[in-house]
């Protein structure tokens, strides 16, 4: 039997689905129920926790090789360690800037960072080619104190008494050719701001006693994605880790997450010679390491900061801290 015209345009009006508000919610929507989710970060931690112990073991015999041959290998490598080793643990790193080495390698470098997490040391170590200078508890941690010192790590005491050896310990890396790294506030921080650096570790810009002192770059690095999307006051703590965390309960939380990013933000090279004490040096550093990374922490376009010229003591302006 034929359907009239008329039934057929009929027909052909009315929906072949209903209306959405009436379909049950797609199961991508909510891909994974409460205990799904937790089941799924709990494999994400033990699998990268697998991967960066697989990736560490044959690392620290590779370097223990390399630092009996000559020339830049060991210094290579351990550069290659930590990007990978941030790699695993789920990061990306966006670099602004130069490194001071690119256009000044007659003059060794001291690269001075803000300090959040133990993060840091892994985010800078595959992107600088230096030497960590960490203080001397960390010589007697398990495993941590093998890694550092098949890093070639520089421990410090931080205690007025040793200041001037230590300094002298640092600029004989330098000499060597060596570039180093170090955290001069002296602890780690929440992450929201910059502490004050303490002037005693600029003691290793003092003139050596041959050849001009080395370059002090200043360097911001700051945690801005979270799943994929900025971070702001709520969950910046997730990266950070101060006080009296434990690194390893610190680890299986941040681990849970991915879509991370750290942005390393690499400042003009500060020539100590320049500036008439230790003070105003660490003052302008920490001036330009704190408003770099209160630009960051913003999600604002950021670039390379420089002291303004003939005007080394001015203080940090208000967004250093925001």
């Amino acid at each position: 039997m034929r359907e009239s015209p008329r039934r057929l345009r009929r027909l052909a009006a009315k929906p072949l689905v209903p209306h959405r508000g009436n379909l049950p919610a797609l199961s991508l929507d909510r891909p994974y129920s409460g205990e799904g989710r937790l089941f799924v970060r709990r494999c994400r931690v033990i699998r990268r926790a697998v991967l960066i112990v697989l990736w560490t073991l044959p690392s620290m015999a590779v370097q223990a090789v390399c630092l009996l041959l000559p020339g830049p290998p060991k210094v290579a490598f351990a550069r290659l360690y930590w990007a990978v080793f941030t790699r695993l643990l789920g990061f990306s790193v966006r670099t602004i800037g130069e490194v001071g080495t690119a256009t000044l390698a007659d003059r060794p470098v001291v690269f001075v960072s803000n300090h959040s997490s133990w993060v840091d040391i892994p985010v800078l170590g595959g992107v600088l080619d230096g030497c960590f200078v960490a203080k001397g508890d960390l010589a007697r941690w398990p495993v941590v104190s093998t890694i550092a010192k098949l890093g070639r790590t520089v421990f410090v005491s931080r205690q007025r008494g040793t200041t001037a050896r230590e300094r002298d310990t640092m600029q004989a890396r330098l000499a060597s050719g060596d570039n180093l790294i170090l955290f001069p506030e002296g602890t780690s921080s929440d992450g929201s701001r910059v502490l004050p650096f303490r002037s005693s570790f600029f003691a290793i810009s003092d003139r050596p006693s041959s050849g001009p002192p080395p370059l002090i770059q200043p360097v911001s690095v700051v945690y801005d994605r979270l799943d994929g999307l900025p971070t702001g006051r709520a969950t910046r703590p997730v990266f950070a880790w101060y006080g009296d965390m434990d690194m390893g309960s610190h680890f299986w939380r941040l681990s849970q997450n991915c879509g991370l990013r750290a942005t390393i933000l690499l400042h003009a090279p500060l020539d100590p010679s320049r500036f008439p004490d230790r003070k105003s040096l660490a003052q302008t550093t920490w001036q330009i390491v704190a408003n770099g990374a209160a630009t960051l922490r913003q999600n604002r376009p950021a670039k390379p900061l420089a002291p303004a010229a003939g005007d080394v003591s001015q203080p940090a302006s208000q967004t250093a801290l925001a």
